[in-house]
């Protein structure tokens, strides 16, 4: 599993330094924790890091789907399954 690095700065640095919280979120690949009177209140990360992390949450909730069909026996053989895409296919043609 991938972990992805953390640190802490105060909303103030948000305000001060905000290039600086970008680089070090884009070039080190780290979340920054922004707090508000000690307190977490907001989570700063690279767009691209935030499209990977959205992704694998995609994935994981799909994949939960699937194992859910599995465990209550909601499944069809593939033959069933390719014979269904095939009959569809050859309807849009």
């Amino acid at each position: 599993m991938l972990a992805i690095q953390e640190s802490i700065r105060p909303s103030a640095d948000l305000r001060n330094h905000y290039n600086e919280i970008s680089k070090q979120c884009r070039e080190g690949k780290e979340a920054v924790i922004i707090t508000v009177n000690g307190r977490g209140d907001t989570v700063s990360l690279a767009y691209e890091e935030y499209k990977r992390m959205k992704a694998r949450i995609e994935l994981l909730e799909i994949l939960a789907e699937s194992d859910e069909d599995v465990k209550y026996g909601r499944t069809a053989p593939i033959k069933d399954t390719f014979d269904d895409l095939r009959k569809m296919l050859r309807e849009d043609v």
